[in-house]
């Protein structure tokens, strides 16, 4: 690159954080409802610092299961969302109520369970023929029940293996991922986990991972602006601003590199449609 050029972007990245300021000296609060498993796995952590060094903007986070974060967004509540449920986000979408979705990053689903697996499903790859058994064994099955992202995959793939999750070793428990996980090496049951909190807590639990690698577990993230048409007094150009931070490359590299115990969470994805 020549020295006109590297003169040029260092200029219209100056530029580009200059504007950021100005706008977070405006309304400096940034409101984002997202899912626990980008709160319980340390990302926020990790990347929030980063985002308020370069822009100004300090992020107040609501951390809840998908559903109630796109119920936030709904309401108004929120300036912005960071949810892994595709087909609710698109609803979420076509409804109005959010503008500006952009894909963000992946990870996936894995089924959790005792090292000792009662229901005799370690190493299977077809998670649906997983749950089927844990269901004909009737083994202990911690559920999230809160209508999180994790949850509604959960209840789409009990669906296709054509079984209603009613056993009496099932538990729908209403909690986020960390307690859900908690819960299950508590009880020595199953689970269905994000990988990236997974990682976060696997040190701390006496489980397993039983069955991973189905293309049905595959787990991508959004952040999809709150619609300023309906919700005028939101800090739209705040959560804006954030939208855009996270996709860059700077914050894309962050999220590649953000790692426990030295394995890596979350996979960058950043689609700027």
């Amino acid at each position: 690159m020549t020295l006109i050029k590297k003169l040029s972007t260092l200029l219209t990245a100056a530029s580009l954080l200059l504007s950021f300021n100005v706008y977070a000296q405006e309304n400096p609060i940034v409101r984002l409802a997202t899912t626990t498993s980008t709160y319980h796995s340390g990302l926020l952590d990790h990347l929030l610092p980063e985002f308020k060094k370069d822009t100004g903007y300090e992020v107040q986070v609501l951390a809840a299961g998908t559903g109630k974060a796109l119920k936030m967004g709904e309401n108004g509540d929120v300036d912005l969302v960071m949810t892994h449920a595709p087909r609710a986000e698109a609803s979420f979408v076509e409804a109005g109520f959010g503008v500006l979705p952009r894909g963000l990053m992946y990870n996936d689903f894995v089924l959790v369970g005792p090292s000792s697996d009662p229901a005799g499903v370690k190493g299977l790859k077809d998670v649906v023929k997983a749950l089927s058994k844990l269901s004909a064994e009737n083994v202990s099955f911690v559920s999230r029940g809160d209508d999180s992202g994790t949850n509604k995959k959960e209840l789409i793939l009990w669906n296709e293996a054509g079984v209603t999750p009613e056993f009496a070793g099932y538990k729908a428990v209403g909690q986020g991922m960390g307690p859900t996980l908690t819960m299950a090496n508590e009880l020595q049951g199953y689970t269905l986990t994000d990988r990236g909190t997974w990682l976060a807590y696997e040190s701390k639990m006496d489980l397993t991972i039983v069955v991973e690698g189905d293309k049905r577990l595959f787990n991508p993230y959004q952040v999809i602006l709150v619609n300023p048409s309906r919700y005028p007094d939101i800090n739209y150009q705040g959560a804006k601003v954030f939208s855009d931070w996270l996709v860059n490359p700077k914050a894309q590299k962050l999220i590649d590199g953000f790692k426990v115990a030295g394995k890596q969470l979350f996979v960058a994805d950043a689609k700027t449609q």
